[in-house]
């Protein structure tokens, strides 16, 4: 049952909607009637003008509910934090471009048109792209561990005590990581640091219906991206994304290697498909 309020700002428009009050839009969007069990979600849509009489939607909602049905490539981002996983997104449709975002600890997600030639500066603001921010250099650019290895380390943050400086956190993390006996110095230290200082740890995917020969189907690639503040960003190269269910185990390899905002941007163009790439539904 929904217990979050549906919203909109006419002069963009952007919509703040849970995933019930999507789901009831979908439904009603493709000619099918509301789910059943959504209908508190319903409702609410009625209350805020979305929905009038027989269940129409807004004129305002169509171009949102277009892209959502039809959808040309999709682009989801899961960033990870202190504050829990948020999942947001771009979509790109036939005629339209819909850019949805989370907030922690609301139920709601805003979606929003935005303009075609804008989507890489959509995508860089989404992950909260800094060009301006300053970076200590120095130490190694490089580290590799395993997923196991790095688990542990990550799990160890939970046991800090709130009113721990930066240092002794940092001195936490590498006890638990030395506990492994899987790294030596600098990489210990280091890989201490990046967890002391991880802001978010985010992977960026695309996925659209791509071309193999004559046939047809779902084509993906993606990057995963550590942003360790004054430490700076990190691509986490191994495991390479796209990642499939159950393909990453405590063994699996972890890749960090040091990158900087230049390179994330150009990484973030390059995800986007080619017109020759992507094999369109007939209209």
């Amino acid at each position: 049952m929904s217990t979050a309020m549906p919203s909109y700002d006419i002069t963009r428009p952007r919509f703040r909607l849970s995933d019930e009050h999507v789901i009831v839009l979908t439904e009603l969007a493709t000619g099918q009637p509301a789910p059943e069990g959504y209908g508190t979600a319903r409702d609410e849509l009625h209350r805020c003008g979305l929905l009038s009489g027989a269940d129409t939607l807004s004129v305002l909602l169509l171009p949102v509910m277009q892209t959502l049905i039809n959808p040309v490539v999709v682009l989801s981002l899961e960033a990870s934090g202190r504050q829990g996983t948020l999942n947001h997104g771009l979509i790109i449709g036939q005629d339209h471009v819909v850019v949805h975002q989370s907030w922690p600890g609301e139920r709601e997600a805003e979606y929003a048109l935005a303009e075609p030639r804008m989507m890489v500066w959509a995508l860089a603001n989404m992950v909260g792209l800094q060009q301006s921010a300053t970076v200590v250099e120095g130490g190694p650019a490089l580290v590799e561990t395993t997923m196991g290895t790095l688990e542990k380390g990550m799990e160890s943050v939970a046991d800090v005590p709130s009113a721990s400086s930066g240092e002794q956190e940092r001195e936490h993390i590498r006890t638990a990581l030395a506990n492994t006996r899987s790294l030596d110095e600098p990489a210990l230290t280091r890989c201490a640091e990046l967890i002391g200082e991880l802001r978010s740890s985010w992977r960026l995917t695309a996925a659209w219906r791509g071309r193999d020969g004559d046939e047809t189907g779902v084509t993906a690639r993606g990057f995963g991206i550590w942003d360790c503040g004054p430490l700076g960003y990190w691509h986490r190269e191994l495991p390479a994304e796209p990642i499939a269910p159950g393909q990453v185990g405590p063994e699996s390899q972890v890749r960090l290697a040091r990158t900087d905002a230049k390179r994330i941007w150009a990484m973030i163009t390059d995800l986007l498909p080619a017109e020759n790439e992507i094999r369109r539904v007939e209209r």
